[in-house]
């Protein structure tokens, strides 16, 4: 029988031999995966917790203006609660808060930032359907002393770890050091995330693109050119069928392109034409864009590498064309105007 790879075996292994992590990194990452377990207890509980249900609406709103779900609210408790106290972070930033964390004094202080997505696609979850946890790691810059917003403000290439755990029939965690994609499924009678997919790749072309179509009247003409061509079929310019996958939560629309490819758009559209964007560059797609990169695929803000952008705010949003290379710059250069 082959043995079983513990996600803990992994990151040793890759701190022995490929020197990719270093020891506080990797007592973040397994920090951060005993976390997504118990976010993925609570899921998998549903409504059978009675006054403790995690179903249905917060009655709040976050730093965006969106309506909390409760469970947003407890995943990002948990989060928060895991990683406060090991020594290993200065400082953590949500998609659900306004500012960042900062590690209580009583603690003690590392060097390393967490950013996160903390219940991705949680409109969802009352349809039992896909949704999950994103989540970036970056390096406190040099010789700053005390921690600040400008220190998160790092662009995507300067991630030292990046990942997601998506809640879906099994509890898989996708993860990148810099050294390929692996993926690790939840084994509950064993309690550890357990090795089933190394060197994941993602195929140069594909036939499926997720994209949100009812937004098509306020799509920039670019967007509009790529997807007629698609629905076009073998009839048109392609010469090919497309499907399209929508599951309208990006960590499951990723997943299911880091399996069998790919592309998934998210672009600026006329709605609120003073945003670049939907998605938040630092907590969904840096995170995902490396993830991408890392498995041979492409992503990019319609104009550039997203990975290259600087960002200036915490919340910053941006555009995103990610998943099989070729499409991507096809995709890509439409907007250069080719």
């Amino acid at each position: 029988m082959t043995q079983k790879i513990s996600l803990t075996r992994y990151l040793v292994e890759q701190q022995r031999s490929a020197g990719h992590i270093p020891a506080q990194l990797r007592l973040l990452i397994e920090v951060v995966a005993r976390a997504c377990k118990g976010i993925s207890q609570a899921v998998s509980k549903g409504a059978l917790g009675g006054e403790n249900s995690v179903m249905g609406s917060a009655g709040s709103e976050n730093v965006q203006g969106e309506v909390q779900k409760k469970l947003d609210i407890i995943a990002n408790e948990v989060l928060i609660e895991a990683n406060e106290w090991g020594g290993h972070l200065a400082a953590m930033a949500s998609e659900e808060m306004d500012d960042i964390y900062v590690v209580p004094n009583r603690y003690p202080q590392g060097e390393y930032l967490l950013l996160f997505d903390p219940l991705d696609g949680s409109s969802n979850i009352d349809i039992n359907g896909g949704i999950g946890t994103i989540f970036s790691v970056l390096k406190k810059p040099e010789g700053s002393t005390g921690v600040e917003q400008q220190d998160f403000l790092q662009p995507g290439k300067q991630q030292v770890a990046a990942g997601y755990c998506i809640y879906g029939p099994q509890t898989t965690l996708v993860l990148t050091v810099g050294d390929g994609v692996a993926m690790f499924t939840l084994d509950r009678e064993q309690g550890s995330f357990v090795l089933i997919t190394e060197n994941v790749q993602i195929p140069e072309d594909t036939q499926e693109f997720a994209i949100n179509m009812s937004n098509m009247r306020h799509w920039d003409e670019p967007i509009k050119r790529y997807i007629d061509e698609c629905l076009q079929g073998k009839a048109g310019p392609r010469g090919k069928d497309f499907n399209m996958r929508w599951v309208a939560a990006m960590v499951a629309d990723v997943h299911r392109i880091l399996t069998r490819g790919g592309v998934f758009l998210y672009p600026w559209d006329k709605r609120e034409p003073e945003k670049p964007g939907k998605l938040r560059l630092l907590y969904e797609a840096n995170p995902m864009s490396w993830l991408v990169e890392q498995a041979g695929g492409a992503a990019t803000n319609t104009q550039q590498r997203i990975l290259d952008i600087q960002p200036d705010k915490l919340h910053q949003r941006v555009s995103v064309v990610l998943g099989s290379k070729n499409e991507v710059e096809r995709i890509t250069s439409y907007h250069a105007g080719l």
